[in-house]
């Protein structure tokens, strides 16, 4: 009998999906660059105490760590950095659902990268609908302002750096091989070393740390940078790469609730709708309509 993966999946659609609240607090002390290092430190650190007591060693070749390296700068480093500084010119909520286009920017990437696959009806339908979503998002037909998008533009870098991590992944990180929690751990590291020279030269914006926004930025690093890929690996073993990858239409939903919830944030009728768009067009990009759940 499988190891039951729904508690993982719940925490880590909750974790995932309060990562932009944490954000937002985090920035009440902390400069962007101060957020994603934190954030990348805290991880680190979390996961070399975990594959310690694993008794799991990290790779030796130096070849293996810049491909990492690589991962990281795509993964953590220039995420971490521009969604925290989207969150100083948009709500948490819009950057929340902005994470969820990253399905589309991966098959997008997938698109350019693989040009020998042909692209599938269902694919072009759920971009369609995902671009749809995201104008719907943005309220388009009553014009940005500068600052939002500023905001926007920088998310959806963010987001495409996502997309383009998982097919060099694909080509060069998992044909070695490595334990999950070894990649993840090394991947972390990388990007905490790459980032402290950044905190170092512009991590704090004020003395204002108050227990919320430690508590914050060590949820964050801790659960959202630490232990959310153990449980999305054991999502993986015990589920499917299917299910586990279904996480992302979760947490732009818990993104909205405890945007509004906590920080009050105002929701317009058109962020929900758009959302809702976005993550249907998510689905239908990847087939979820036309064929069962593979686990």
């Amino acid at each position: 009998m499988r190891k039951s993966w729904l508690p993982a999946y719940l925490a880590l659609g909750l974790v995932w999906g309060c990562s932009f609240i944490f954000i937002k607090l985090g920035l009440e002390f902390l400069t962007p660059f101060g957020v994603a290092f934190v954030r990348c430190a805290l991880g680190a650190i979390t996961l070399l105490i975990v594959v310690k007591l694993m008794k799991i060693d990290l790779p030796k070749e130096k070849s293996t760590w810049y491909k990492l390296w690589i991962v990281a700068m795509l993964l953590n480093v220039v995420p971490g950095i521009l969604f925290a500084y989207a969150e100083l010119h948009v709500t948490s909520v819009l950057a929340g659902i902005i994470n969820a286009t990253t399905p589309l920017a991966t098959l997008i990437v997938m698109l350019i990268a693989f040009r020998e696959e042909k692209l599938k009806a269902e694919q072009v339908y759920g971009l369609i609908l995902g671009g749809i979503g995201v104008m719907v998002v943005l309220g388009i037909w009553q014009g940005i302002g500068d600052n939002q998008l500023t905001g926007v533009i920088a998310l959806l870098i963010a987001v495409t750096c996502y997309g383009i991590s998982f097919p060099y992944s694909k080509r060069n990180v998992i044909p070695l091989g490595l334990k999950p929690e070894a990649a993840a751990t090394t991947q972390l590291i990388m990007a905490a070393i790459t980032l402290l020279p950044f905190y170092l030269y512009d991590g704090i914006s004020q003395d204002n740390y108050r227990p919320a926004n430690i508590f914050a930025m060590l949820a964050l690093g801790i659960l959202g940078s630490g232990f959310a890929y153990i449980w999305n690996f054991s999502i993986i073993a015990a589920a499917g790469s299917s299910i586990a990858s279904s996480v992302t239409y979760l947490t732009p939903v818990v993104a909205v609730f405890v945007g509004w919830l906590f920080l009050g944030e105002v929701i317009v009728w058109h962020e929900p709708v758009g959302a809702l768009l976005v993550i249907l067009g998510a689905a239908v990009s990847q087939g979820r309509f036309n064929r069962r759940v593979q686990i």
